[in-house]
C-alpha cells in the first residue's frame, strides 16, 4: 500500500478519535456509555478507498474506545485490542461491499448507502457479541448485547446509514476524496507507459 492510501487511512483514524472523543465526553447516555460515530470514518474509509484502506481505518478508529472500554473500563487488555478489531471489520466490509457494487461507477449509489452501512456493521456486531460472551467470559454478556450494546448500536449505525448515504450522494465530497486515489491511479498508470516504452 502506497504513502498516500496510508496517510489517508490515518486520517480517517483521526477523524474517527476525535468523533468519538466529542460524543463520548459531550453526551453520555449513562456512567461508562454514550454514543459513538467513530465509525463513520471507517466507513468513509472503506467505501471510497477499499478494503485494506478501511481495514487500517477502523483499527485507528478502535484505539481510544479500546482505551476507554477495555484498560479504563471493564474490558481489560481485551478491550484494547476487541474494540479495534471489531471496528477494522466494518471498515474492512464496507470496502468490499463498495468493491462489489462499484460505487461511483453506477448512477444512484447514494440509494444503496443505507442498506450498505447497515450491512457493513453485521460483521462487528457478530464479533461484539462473541467478544461480550466468550472472551470477557460475563455471565449476562449476552443479555447485556441485546439488552444495551445492540439496541445502541442499531441506533447509532441508522443514523450514520442516513450520513453515508448523503455524503455518496455529495458529488462535492465524493469527487474531492476520489481525486485523493485517482492521482495514484493515474501515476501508476503513467509510470506503467514508461516502462513499457523502455
Amino acid at each position: 500500500m502506497d504513502a498516500k492510501r496510508i496517510s489517508f487511512a490515518l486520517m480517517m483514524g483521526a477523524l474517527g478519535t476525535a468523533l468519538f472523543a466529542v460524543s463520548f465526553y459531550a453526551g453520555p447516555i449513562a456512567p461508562g456509555v454514550a454514543f459513538d460515530f467513530s465509525l463513520i470514518a471507517a466507513f468513509i474509509a472503506g467505501f471510497y478507498g477499499g478494503p485494506t484502506v478501511g481495514f487500517i481505518s477502523g483499527l485507528f478508529v478502535g484505539i481510544l474506545p479500546g482505551i476507554m472500554f477495555g484498560p479504563l473500563g471493564m474490558g481489560g487488555v481485551l478491550g484494547l485490542v476487541g474494540l479495534p478489531f471489531g471496528k477494522a471489520l466494518s471498515g474492512l466490509t464496507a470496502g468490499l461491499i463498495a468493491k462489489g457494487l462499484k460505487f461511483g461507477q453506477k448512477p444512484r449509489s447514494s440509494l444503496l448507502g443505507i442498506p450498505s452501512t447497515l450491512l457493513a456493521y453485521v460483521p462487528e456486531s457478530i464479533f461484539t457479541y462473541a467478544y461480550f460472551v466468550f472472551l470477557l467470559g460475563i455471565e449476562a454478556g449476552a443479555a447485556t448485547f441485546f439488552t444495551f450494546i445492540l439496541p445502541k448500536a442499531l441506533v447509532e449505525v441508522s443514523i450514520m446509514s442516513v450520513i453515508m448515504a448523503a455524503l455518496l450522494g455529495n458529488k462535492g465530497f465524493s469527487d474531492f476524496v476520489r481525486a485523493h486515489f485517482t492521482k495514484i491511479d493515474n501515476k501508476e498508470n503513467s509510470s506503467d507507459g514508461k516502462q513499457e516504452l523502455l
